[in-house]
């Protein structure tokens, strides 16, 4: 045995007697496993109604919390994309967008979505989610509807600014907030059908920007400023609405019995172990010091930005194809639709195994397939079914990818950073995709395939690190483990190391 080994077994032995009693004094979870909460919890005697009354609860809180996030999800990125339909309906033209210009109007919206991303999710931490997240979809839909009265580059690159500053705090936002009602191993397919919204938006927007088009001429207004104008207003119903509908944190849920709510603390508790859930910008420090949300940064980064392209892009690209104007808007929905059925399973699966690296693995080599297809082939079907299996391969990776980075982070402040930063990350994708696609590389757009396909190798490359690497750490930590006997680390040592976050011994790294 190393000594580097030798000298942490001897750390964890030094407080391990003075512990016994109280760890026996704990009891099980709700799923049986060691207690590191003392929460009270009324659990009944056998263990098929353990899992029972867990799936139970798993329901109710999925009723109450989930169809509110996946409508908010739906029109965030409806009003984020909803410029690509725009663009068909004559936009450029009645603007007078000369070379990149549309392209700026694209790319604009993400460094002030990045600015805003880490202070959003401190004032999720700060203040309730429900007033939050109400604020800031409000806000976000006045910007859409101002979008839908611009008259020149200038407005409309105001207003897309305006939009990404408020828009930036809902994606990190609602990943945070699931980790704060569901277990590590629960958290990918509530991302998963929250995202999937992401995806329905795509195909969505475009049989709703068909049905809009109709009202070209209304009001003196041309059919791209009704797009802007009525996803607007939805939006700012669904804010309003919002603000009643989004129930904070499990403590404070009306819809939760008192023992209900002791288990999903309980639940929580059992699953991350006693870490500090603290207010202290200590945890904020910890995130932007650690290598490994760095690393999930430029994964995100380069999933995030053929998920741009594609959203901002795609209606131009079937387009291209030698589809109308209207076919190509409807054309735009089956890619979507696939996707947002990969996107679900996939991360089912994910959460049923306990794994997420593999899966981002397998995703990522389709979408290249998909990419690969639309490059190297001028037949239209053929490139059709690239679009397919890219939006196939491409879409999953986003809940996937938040999920492990999740799941790797102890405590909730440093979770919160941790995940803002990765979606931080992401978004320097989107300002790449805003330049991807470039007007003078139509009609195959071979260049803009090209950088997909390397982004996406790159995330495949540090994907497979990353889930080396965890499988490694989590192997040294069980050595650990085996040099004390197989003992129970003590409660009190865990106490005195939970501002460690995951870099605690006892802490082991979802792959």
């Amino acid at each position: 045995m190393n000594s580097k080994y030798t000298r942490e077994a001897q750390e964890i032995k030094q407080t391990k007697k003075t512990s016994t009693v109280m760890e026996k004094a704990l009891g099980p979870d709700i799923e049986g496993n060691a207690s590191s909460s003392s929460t009270p919890v009324s659990i009944t005697s056998t263990q098929e109604f353990d899992v029972k009354a867990t799936k139970r609860l798993l329901r109710k809180i999925d009723r109450h919390v989930l169809p509110i996030m996946c409508i908010i999800c739906l029109l965030c990125f409806l009003d984020r994309a909803n410029i690509g339909n725009a663009r068909l309906d004559n936009l450029e033209q009645d603007l007078h967008l000369v070379g990149l210009q549309y392209n700026d109007c694209l790319a604009v919206l993400f460094p002030f979505y990045i600015a805003a991303e880490i202070p959003s999710n401190i004032m999720m931490k700060r203040i309730r989610p429900s007033t939050w997240l109400s604020f800031i979809m409000f806000a976000w839909s006045a910007c859409i509807i101002g979008q839908g009265f611009v008259s020149n580059y200038q407005g409309l690159m105001a207003t897309r600014a305006l939009l990404g500053l408020f828009e930036g705090g809902f994606f990190p936002g609602i990943n945070f907030y699931i980790t704060q009602w569901y277990r590590r191993n629960e958290c990918g397919l509530r991302m998963a059908l929250i995202f999937s919204s992401a995806t329905l938006a795509g195909g969505f927007g475009g049989l709703l920007a068909r049905a809009i088009a109709e009202m070209d001429g209304v009001g003196g207004l041309s059919a791209w400023s009704w797009i802007f104008i009525v996803e607007g207003l939805a939006s700012i119903v669904v804010s309003v609405a919002a603000y009643w509908a989004v129930y904070d944190y499990p403590a404070s849920a009306r819809f939760l019995s008192a023992s209900e709510h002791a288990a999903v603390e309980h639940r929580l508790s059992a699953d991350s172990g006693p870490l500090s859930n603290e207010f202290d910008t200590k945890y904020i420090w910890q995130a932007l010091a650690d290598w490994k949300i760095y690393i999930h940064m430029l994964i995100c980064m380069a999933g995030f930005c053929p998920v741009y392209s594609f959203s901002l892009f795609l209606p131009t690209i079937i387009k291209n194809m030698g589809y109308s104007a209207n076919n190509a808007q409807l054309m735009s929905v089956p890619p979507y639709v696939f996707a947002c059925a990969f996107t679900i399973g996939g991360s089912y699966l994910a959460d049923r195994r306990g794994q997420r690296g593999v899966f981002l693995l397998g995703f990522q080599l389709v979408a290249i397939l998909g990419v690969t297809l639309l490059a190297a082939s001028e037949n239209t079907t053929i490139q059709y079914t690239g679009t397919v299996l890219a939006a196939v391969g491409i879409y999953p990776q986003i809940p996937l990818g938040l999920a492990w980075n999740g799941n790797n982070i102890g405590g909730s402040l440093k979770r919160a950073t941790g995940i803002a930063m990765q979606v931080m990350g992401g978004n320097c994708g989107g300002i790449v995709a805003s330049y991807v696609y470039l007007s003078r590389d139509a009609p195959r757009y071979i260049v803009g395939h090209s950088i997909l396909i390397g982004f996406i190798g790159m995330a495949f490359m540090l994907t497979l690190f990353m889930t080396i690497w965890c499988r490694r750490e989590n192997a040294r930590r069980d050595a650990l483990a085996r040099v004390t006997a197989n003992d129970v680390i003590p409660s009190e040592q865990k106490m005195l190391e939970r501002e460690l976050a995951d870099d605690v011994l006892w802490f082991r790294y979802t792959i």
